[in-house]
């Protein structure tokens, strides 16, 4: 069981960014990740919260901060954590028993339980092998965690993102775990969208295009109300289904396509996240829901170089959080979106430099991890969009990268609420400052 419980970090071993590390910071790391899996529950409140320490340390690490940096971070969010929650006696058995094991599912109690049995099968099968059986082989198990893994926000794919990127055993665990005792209420939609997609016309439309497509639809755009428990359930889906259903299912990535549409799905992200940040004369304030598929989107670069994993599989992948991304844009009030709002930002430093030069701030800043994150999948994002930079498509190119790089540390750093929720409605923006007056140093 130690294989796959342990997490073992290295200072060559810094994930896409390849930044070089200090062996005391990657034995803090591997210190305080572990301590995270021993003591602290998945969610840290009944309302399904995520737990982020572990994404927090490694994003840390993986940008080049300190131990010190990593101590501060864990020590800033390990206080409102739940305790891990003890095992259910002889439900091992159980959970190898799909028909059994389809009752614990979608549970938070059964979190440990589940942990406790995915930690065995990668002993015994090697992570690889048990993301093979348990995720792609394509039967109804394997769907079902399929489903899971793009629920909750897309968080357990976040996690398994840092499993799979670091190559660690122990956190893959944790990913599989989580997707387990999340909802699957994605299922209909994301299935009945990739039916419809099979006939749809190649090559697909960009993803921009798409997006504005979606912006101009009136009924989806008027789908979400801002008093909807679930903007994306309740609304896109609950009241415009057929709607996001005909734009979803212009989703068809073909084999020769993979690499480009990545790095155009990645850049798009990037574009409708930064876009939608910008709004009137306020501070720049990235929306939450759309960071996170900012966020998660380094994952399907490292997918892509798994060789055991089949070209379909990454397909459907990437088809998948296209689609969602789509949804997540008609859910948040569809921001009005335009590289013109990103070129014409000015930044606090007056004369951007590089990203990398934004970094003592960003682990400055202390949070619960998004923002860091956030700045990270951005660097990441610029290396994997690099082959692709003369491409008209590509949204996001040049002095932008610095651009949104600036903006992303300057919004964070901004007063007022870190992030804002639903930032197509004009009552998002309520709480958020003007910005300071050209030249007056004051706020409006």
């Amino acid at each position: 069981m130690a294989t796959a419980y342990t997490v073992n970090i290295k200072p060559d071993n810094t994930g896409l960014w390849h930044f070089g590390q200090s062996e005391s910071a990657a034995q803090k790391a591997t210190e305080l990740l572990n301590k995270d899996i021993e003591k602290h529950h998945v969610f840290f409140n009944q309302d399904g919260f995520h737990n982020h320490i572990s994404h927090h340390l490694l994003a840390l690490y993986g940008t080049g901060a300190s131990a010190e940096d990593l101590v501060k971070g864990y020590r800033e969010n390990e206080d409102y954590q739940r305790p891990a929650m003890k095992a259910h006696e002889s439900l091992f058995e159980d959970l190898r028993d799909w028909d059994k094991a389809k009752k614990r599912l979608g549970k938070e109690q059964y979190y440990t339980d589940w942990l406790l049995f995915y930690q065995h099968e990668i002993e015994r099968l090697g992570w690889q092998k048990a993301l093979a059986e348990y995720m792609f082989k394509g039967d109804e198990r394997s769907d079902d965690m399929f489903v899971r893994m793009y629920a909750g926000f897309v968080h357990p794919l976040i996690q398994l993102m840092y499993g799979v990127e670091w190559d660690q055993p122990a956190i893959v665990a944790m990913a599989l775990a989580q997707a387990s005792v999340h909802n699957d209420q994605l299922r209909k939609f994301l299935m009945e969208a990739e039916g419809q997609a099979k006939s749809a016309p190649t090559p697909m439309p960009r993803i921009a295009s798409l997006l504005d497509d979606v912006a101009k639809d009136e009924k989806l755009r008027n789908s979400p109300d801002l008093d909807d428990g679930n903007k994306v359930r309740d609304g896109v889906l609950g009241r415009a289904w057929d709607e996001a259903l005909k734009y979803s299912a212009q989703v068809k990535v073909l084999p020769e396509e993979l690499e480009e549409r990545t790095a155009e799905m990645f850049n798009t992200a990037i574009y409708e996240a930064s876009a939608a940040a910008i709004y009137k004369d306020k501070d720049p304030k990235y929306e939450f829901f759309l960071m996170h598929h900012v966020n998660v989107s380094p994952i399907f670069i490292t997918l892509n170089k798994q060789d055991w994993i089949s070209v379909e599989n990454k397909i459907r992948m990437l088809e998948w959080k296209i689609r969602l991304d789509l949804i997540q844009y008609s859910a948040r009030g569809s921001p009005k979106l335009s590289v013109d709002k990103i070129k014409n930002y000015v930044p606090k430093e007056r004369k951007p430099g590089p990203a990398v030069e934004l970094l003592p701030r960003m682990h400055q800043f202390v949070d619960d991890g998004h923002a860091i994150k956030l700045f990270r999948a951005i660097g990441v994002g610029k290396e994997a969009c690099n082959p692709y930079a003369d491409k008209e498509w590509m949204p996001i190119k040049g002095d932008l990268w610095n651009q949104v790089a600036h903006m992303v540390a300057d919004s964070v750093e901004a007063p007022g609420p870190t992030w804002v929720r639903n930032a197509g409605f004009d009552e998002a923006w309520k709480e958020v400052y003007d910005r300071p007056q050209e030249g007056k140093g004051q706020r409006l």
